[in-house]
């Protein structure tokens, strides 16, 4: 039985605000899903799938419908250069745990380059700011995760992998386990890396044309292609 600590119990379509199902991305089978039955979060739940399934959509959509800016940051960010998020957020209510914490952090690489110009131009007042453009694409995102991560929070993190080496995603990991231990946090993560799907206690959701369905991690796709490529990359490449 999971803590009611955690900031999230559920994510479902807002009874006033219904999305209409011929759009996008209502089309969409996991977003489609969610909107007609709910989606129960645990305290860490990892989105997998091939690209376009609607795991960045479903992430996206969460982070903002918590208040979290669309391109990266806080509750109180408010970086923005294009807007390219779905209305997905506007039609979704959070059935939130009472008294849990109201804060966050939301981490996408694909924006984290305009993120740090923003973070720079911007300084914390509360301490000095770590210089994260010195460092490199992993190295600056694990100290983003870090220096932000701090207390009780809703870390949502979209694709991280994209920014880290096979040690950095260890590191990583070893960030969302130590923040999960207090029983307040809770980590929502999309990503393509078997590592990072291995999250400690996190409930897998794995995404395709069927919706989203809970599996272990020995069952995913993701898991049995890369074992299976490991154990003989020669066939993979024969067929390119």
């Amino acid at each position: 039985m999971f803590s009611d600590r955690f900031p999230i119990r559920q994510v479902r379509e807002h009874p006033l605000e219904p999305l209409d199902r011929q759009k996008w991305p209502a089309t969409l089978p996991p977003v489609a899903q969610l909107l007609d039955g709910g989606l129960d979060l645990a305290p860490a739940t990892v989105f997998v799938g091939e690209n376009g399934s609607g795991k960045s959509t479903l992430i996206e959509s969460v982070a903002l419908a918590f208040g979290l800016s669309p391109e990266g940051g806080s509750t109180g960010a408010r970086h923005t250069t294009r807007s390219t998020e779905s209305e997905l957020s506007g039609h979704l209510q959070l059935v939130r745990n009472p008294g849990a914490t109201k804060r966050g952090y939301f981490l996408r690489a694909e924006t984290m380059h305009g993120f740090f110009t923003y973070l720079e131009q911007n300084p914390s007042t509360a301490r000095l700011d770590v210089e994260f453009h010195s460092l490199s694409h992993g190295e600056s995102f694990l100290a983003l995760a870090s220096d932000r991560f701090r207390g009780p929070g809703l870390w949502v993190l979209d694709e991280p992998e994209s920014a880290l080496s096979f040690s950095g995603c260890l590191a990583l990991l070893g960030v969302l386990k130590d923040k999960l231990a207090d029983g307040k946090s809770q980590v929502l993560l999309s990503t393509h890396s078997p590592l990072l799907a291995a999250l400690p206690g996190a409930r897998i959701l794995e995404l395709g044309p069927w919706g989203f369905r809970e599996r272990q991690w020995d069952e995913l796709d993701l898991v049995t292609n890369w074992k299976s490529f490991l154990d003989g990359p020669e066939r993979y490449l024969r067929r390119l």
